[in-house]
């Protein structure tokens, strides 16, 4: 059996670069994600009707459609309109436009999060609202919603293994591609496992870090579930 795995050494260098690519397109994804997230759980509070109509929709659509659709409508359907992106670059939208839209509920969730009696207090000291939203709100939200921001984060990093179905040499793709010529299933797949699970631990290591860093008192992020969020929100409201 020791042959096998030496077989596989040989293609050490292509899960490298294939983890890599998934890195890259999971911080890119995510980056846009967070954007879009805050801007459509901005919108939601606005006070503008039409505002909040194109936010709901934009939820709505997304939460409620498979995320692999998603993926070919961007890539496959964008072209009939003009529009031609190779598949890193649609991936990259596509998964940042899918997890935007699960953000913007954590996002306003933070946001409700935050004492009625705290903004009031801020305005009666003549506060603007965006300073109000900079100074007061944005710093809870923040510590209520970042274990969730940190569990989408890592589900990200796992759906990019759906970017295979366009051809994009990210992980699971490379994976395949390494089965499909050395017909070591076990060996192959277990390596991709195990590169997946070092990549969302280091993630997850990397996020506790910063959250010890940044919070104060700091954030306990052991568990990336939503439990972690429901009780973040609870312990700011005691």
């Amino acid at each position: 059996m020791s042959y096998q795995w030496m077989t596989l050494a040989g293609y050490l260098s292509d899960f490298v670069r294939a983890a890599w690519l998934t890195l890259q397109v999971t911080l890119l994804a995510f980056a846009l994600a967070m954007t879009l997230g805050l801007l459509t759980a901005l919108a939601g509070s606005s006070r503008v009707a039409l505002l909040r109509w194109i936010a709901s929709v934009y939820i709505e659509a997304i939460r409620n459609t498979p995320v692999l659709l998603q993926i070919f409508i961007v890539f496959f359907g964008l072209p009939t309109l003009g529009i031609t992106l190779d598949a890193y670059t649609a991936g990259v939208i596509a998964l940042g436009v899918n997890v935007g839209a699960y953000l913007a509920e954590v996002f306003r969730a933070g946001i409700q999060s935050v004492p009625r009696g705290q903004l009031e207090a801020a305005s009666i000291l003549g506060m603007e609202r965006s300073q109000i939203f900079i100074d007061v709100v944005l710093p809870q939200a923040a510590r209520a919603v970042y274990p969730a921001i940190v569990n989408n984060l890592i589900q990200l990093l796992l759906g990019t293994s759906l970017l295979s179905a366009i051809a994009l040499p990210e992980l699971s793709g490379t994976a395949t591609v390494i089965n499909a010529r050395t017909l070591l299933y076990i060996q192959t797949f277990t390596i991709t496992l195990v590169i997946y699970l070092v990549l969302s631990n280091g993630l997850s290591w990397m996020a506790a870090q910063i959250g010890a860093r940044i919070f104060h008192p700091p954030l306990e992020m052991r568990k990336r579930t939503r439990r972690a969020f429901f009780f973040a929100r609870r312990a700011d409201r005691t």
